[in-house]
């Protein structure tokens, strides 16, 4: 009996002294995943975490969805609130619904508290990507992502068909100014209209006009925020701000520039564009900078050492925005706090300036301000220059949890009418205003 009670003694304070050793040692974090959608910027991560592991034992394994049902994969683990993933890097869109459904750590703390040296990782990035890839609400100044992918609409053009003698003469003789590059959305107009050849097989301009998602909606707020027009003013209100005469002028513009695009483009998004480019069939394309790399490849595009790029032009006013694309990376908040703290120490690693200078010579497009500003990535491809300058004056759609009812109407009117030739400018956006006033009332955005 004796031995017995020893024995039950002996045990309990082993139970005891296991019970308080600190959960860090219990639950080492040798793994993390990452969540992304499949394309090349998430193959960049991969590298970028075998890097990581190299530096620190703890491997990353970033598991890539395709982009058509990635979002559907990420609202089922939301659903269930699953822990499949320590980290995802998710649509700037997506923000006001990973926050208020409670999927996102809170990262204000983390992002805004300097290091040893004095720097916050918030200072590191430039403001216009840290607001639109992780702030909510907007203005707030609470964050919950590390922007990471930066990207935006801009625009590649063939040079040797701008630069052509005969061409320029021409074009002069027509319009009364130089054909050179555009710095307004008219004179985009006017060199759309002015290379639209169909014998000859070519066309003036690429835009996007898919009705899948979001991409005709991020292909005219491009000229919507430059024509000074915009999804909402301040409180939320939509009726005569989505309908105003600016924001009716943008897609009389927009509709437009479609009447100069290549043949088979009524349903067009990245690879379209750079389809049309590569097979001659246009003289400009707009598309993300994240796709541009593509038409760096000699192999892919047969135009490639005449191939320019430029930022969105302004509008009438002056005013130069560019949508907004990208991503940045939060943290499960269903995930143990053992793998929040690695996720964290993997993002604090991620986000010094030396390992984002690699993110950028591996293809990722950096948000940190002094790698954007360096000579080394402003020369590093054709297409660095114009990015720098593009993200600097980016603008987004909603981001809040109704984000997806109120693309759904952007995208049906949009497309209805550019590509439809439905209706009128006016009447569409009427109807899109009164729609989106609908679902925001019934949000409790807004009052009846």
């Amino acid at each position: 009996m004796k031995n017995k009670t020893l024995f039950i003694v002996v045990m309990l304070m082993l139970v005891s002294m296991i019970s308080v050793i600190p959960a860090t040692a219990q639950d080492a974090v040798t793994e993390l995943t990452i969540w992304w959608a499949e394309w090349d910027p998430a193959n960049f991560l991969q590298q970028i975490g075998n890097e990581y592991e190299e530096a620190t034992g703890i491997a990353v394994n970033v598991v890539q969805t395709p982009w058509g049902s990635y979002y559907d994969r990420v609202g089922t683990e939301w659903a269930a609130q699953g822990t499949s993933y320590d980290m995802i890097v998710g649509d700037s869109q997506w923000v006001g619904q990973g926050v208020t459904q409670g999927h996102y750590v809170d990262l204000t703390e983390f992002l805004t508290t300097p290091n040893a040296d004095g720097v916050a990782i918030a200072d590191t990035v430039t403001p216009a990507t840290l607001s639109a890839y992780g702030e909510y609400p907007t203005g707030s100044g609470n964050y919950y992502a590390y922007p990471t992918e930066g990207d935006a609409n801009g625009f590649a053009y063939r040079r040797d068909l701008f630069e052509d003698e005969q061409n320029m003469a021409d074009f002069e003789a027509a319009y009364g100014y130089p054909l050179a590059v555009p710095t307004t959305w008219e004179q985009l107009r006017d060199i759309a209209e002015f290379f639209t050849r169909p014998d000859e097989g070519l066309y003036g301009v690429g835009i996007y006009t898919q009705i899948d998602y979001d991409a005709i909606t991020m292909g005219f707020e491009n000229v919507l925020f430059s024509y000074g027009a915009d999804w909402k003013d301040a409180e939320n209100n939509v009726l005569g701000v989505v309908n105003s005469p600016e924001a009716v002028a943008a897609l009389e513009l927009y509709r437009e520039l479609y009447q100069f695009t290549p043949p088979g483009t009524n349903n067009a998004f990245f690879q379209e564009m750079n389809d049309a480019f590569v097979a001659g069939q246009a003289a400009m394309i707009m598309n993300y900078f994240a796709f541009f790399p593509a038409l760096d490849n000699p192999s892919i595009n047969p135009y490639r050492d005449s191939t320019g790029y430029f930022s969105m032009p302004a509008g009438p006013d002056g005013d130069r925005y560019a949508a907004l694309g990208g991503q940045g990376i939060s943290v499960n908040s269903y995930i143990s706090d053992e793998r929040k703290q690695a996720s964290l120490d993997f993002i604090t690693w991620f986000a010094q300036e030396e390992i984002q200078a690699r993110w950028a010579e591996l293809g990722g497009y950096t948000c940190n301000i002094n790698v954007l500003q360096s000579e080394t990535f402003l020369n590093q491809t054709p297409y660095n220059a114009a990015f720098a300058e593009t993200m600097t004056f980016v603008k987004d759609f909603w981001n809040i949890p109704e984000f997806g009812s109120l693309l759904e109407i952007a995208q049906r009117y949009l497309h209805a009418f550019v590509v439809g030739g439905e209706s009128t400018a006016q009447e569409s956006m009427d109807n899109m205003a009164a729609e989106m006033d609908e679902v925001l009332v019934e949000a409790g955005y807004l009052q009846e």
